[in-house]
């Protein structure tokens, strides 16, 4: 039966019409985005742990730049111990010099003198980003950020690894510092020698026979020991810092792999999808133009 009323061929071309419609969209969409699913409604599973995970990944970049920056603090540290241990080392030659007794005793400290306060310069300018940890405060301590965490409960925490600053004769620090200022009689270049009755920094040869200047040269010795230990604990947070930049990279490349292969869209598939679609649509609309022009043979019933 025809009805000029209701066309049911028409009804159900149109249907289909706007089925293809929606998909072409969602294909179009997923073609110029990139994304399969860019919002909940596409698929609230895949977009929760997608939004989760590049929020993860944006931390885990901070943590990078934040390791960045503490390599950079230690670096900085582990520069000026390695200059401090050659002038210190300068010095031991001095002291072997002077152990000869007819050499001017007087001239050599005038050189021990200008080491030393090269000693004292280096531990100033060793300050990055308002920190210097060659010149510190015994008991304070400093830090740098070494991951991000996500607990299997959906905890977040940061770790940090932790440097004490200890200003004795073989602690972290070669001078100590007092409210920012250097303090130069504490530190390993700074605390006194019993047997000496000095440090490596205020050392006086000048009226020293050799039986002391022999002692003084063990306690540049021992200097030399402690700050030697001193740049392998820098050495130890910096290989520290280089394992978890690495790490931090790699993670990051996996977190950013996995949330592409739950929300990227397959472009040869959309590509084809689309182009399939498209027909679809076409032939969609020829057949609703079809269905509406079939009530038009009706007219010819009345000629």
């Amino acid at each position: 039966m025809t009805s000029i009323l209701t066309n049911n061929a028409a009804m159900a071309a149109l249907q289909t019409l706007r089925s293809i419609g929606s998909d072409l969209q969602q294909t179009q969409n997923a073609v110029s985005s990139g994304l399969r699913i860019s919002k909940a409604s596409d698929n609230a599973a895949y977009w929760s742990i997608a939004t989760s995970m590049k929020s993860d990944n944006s931390a885990i970049g901070a943590v990078s730049d934040a390791l960045g920056l503490g390599a950079a603090k230690v670096d900085t540290a582990t520069t000026a111990v390695t200059s401090a241990l050659d002038v210190v080392g300068q010095i031991k030659d001095k002291l072997v010099t002077a152990m000869e007794g007819s050499v001017d005793k007087k001239s050599i400290q005038e050189e021990i003198g200008q080491l030393q306060q090269q000693l004292q310069s280096v531990a100033q300018s060793a300050s990055f980003n308002g920190e210097n940890w060659v010149m510190a405060q015994s008991g304070d301590s400093a830090s740098v950020v070494s991951s991000f965490i996500r607990g299997t409960n959906g905890t977040v925490s940061v770790s940090t690894t932790s440097y004490e600053f200890n200003s004795g004769a073989t602690g972290n620090v070669l001078f100590g510092a007092n409210n920012g200022t250097i303090d130069t009689s504490s530190g390993i270049l700074g605390t006194q020698d019993s047997t000496v009755g000095a440090s490596v920094f205020s050392l006086d040869i000048t009226g020293m026979t050799g039986g002391q200047i022999s002692s003084a040269l063990n306690m540049v010795q021992t200097a030399l020991n402690a700050m030697t230990s001193m740049n392998s604990r820098l050495g130890s947070i910096s290989a520290r810092i280089d394992l978890q930049t690495s790490f931090a990279s790699s993670l990051s490349d996996s977190i950013e792999s996995g949330v592409g292969k739950l929300v990227d869209a397959d472009m040869e598939q959309e590509s084809s999808k689309l182009s399939a679609l498209q027909t679809q649509q076409q032939l969609a609309v020829q057949s609703l133009s079809i269905a509406n022009s079939s009530t038009q043979s009706i007219l010819s019933l009345f000629r």
